[in-house]
């Protein structure tokens, strides 16, 4: 599978948030990574329904939309209007899980499931054939700009190795997100991640030239 960066747009200027999206996406970005967080579920709160729908106009990126929330099932219609691509849910969040996969999907989006550092690859073993991306959190939920948690690699690996055995290795993307930047992302690809999320690695600095550098980094690892 092609290697996707989606950067994060909790590190971008909160003040620019379409152009910023509009600068990332002209640079190669291919999908734009959006944390929806409640308050409850993780300790911030962030962008909401509005946001999103606001943005649309800017982009025909894929808007990948990272639900922090408790039960994100509540908020699936309202996403599919405010223009989500591509909505990830937290197993930890949801008490029906699978319903709340096929929710998402019966809506026409994309499903993803995401999992916390601490949580287990094989709480996902009945869910695996439900979505189309899996998210490996690389830090604790919550706040941007934290390090890169080393075990993260090896649960990037497992969850490769398990849609290898399903083969689903080319139906179902693995994400990471969380401390990924130019100097770290090879062990992300390694490991079998294909779709990148970086927030202060991308918004801090020349925007463009971090995404190049981002592009640059996944096509040397290609060869």
């Amino acid at each position: 599978m092609e290697t996707i960066l989606a950067p994060s747009l909790l590190a971008a200027d909160f003040g620019r948030l379409g152009q910023e999206v509009e600068e990332v996406a002209k640079a190669g970005a291919e999908y734009i990574h959006i944390d929806v967080m409640d308050g409850m579920f993780v300790p911030s709160i962030s962008f909401g329904i509005p946001v999103i729908q606001s943005l649309r106009p800017f982009t025909d990126k894929v808007f990948d939309v990272h639900m922090m929330v408790e039960e994100p099932g509540r908020y699936a219609g309202a996403m599919k209007e405010a223009g989500a691509d591509l909505v990830c849910v937290h197993q930890e969040a949801c008490r029906h899980l699978d319903r709340t996969l096929h929710q998402i999907r019966d809506l026409g989006m994309k499903a993803g499931v995401a999992i916390n550092p601490a949580t287990p690859v094989t709480t996902l073993e009945w869910v695996f054939e439900q979505v189309d991306l899996i998210l490996v959190m690389s830090v604790n939920p919550g706040f941007g700009g934290q390090k890169w948690i080393p075990y993260a690699k090896e649960k990037i690996r497992q969850v490769h190795e398990r849609l290898c055995v399903l083969g689903l290795e080319e139906q179902v993307r693995i994400e990471v997100d969380g401390g990924v930047n130019q100097d770290n992302v090879t062990e992300a690809l390694e490991a079998g991640a294909n779709v990148i999320v970086a927030g202060s690695a991308v918004f801090a600095g020349n925007r463009t030239d971090n995404v190049k550098g981002f592009l640059r980094k996944f096509k040397e690892y290609k060869r």
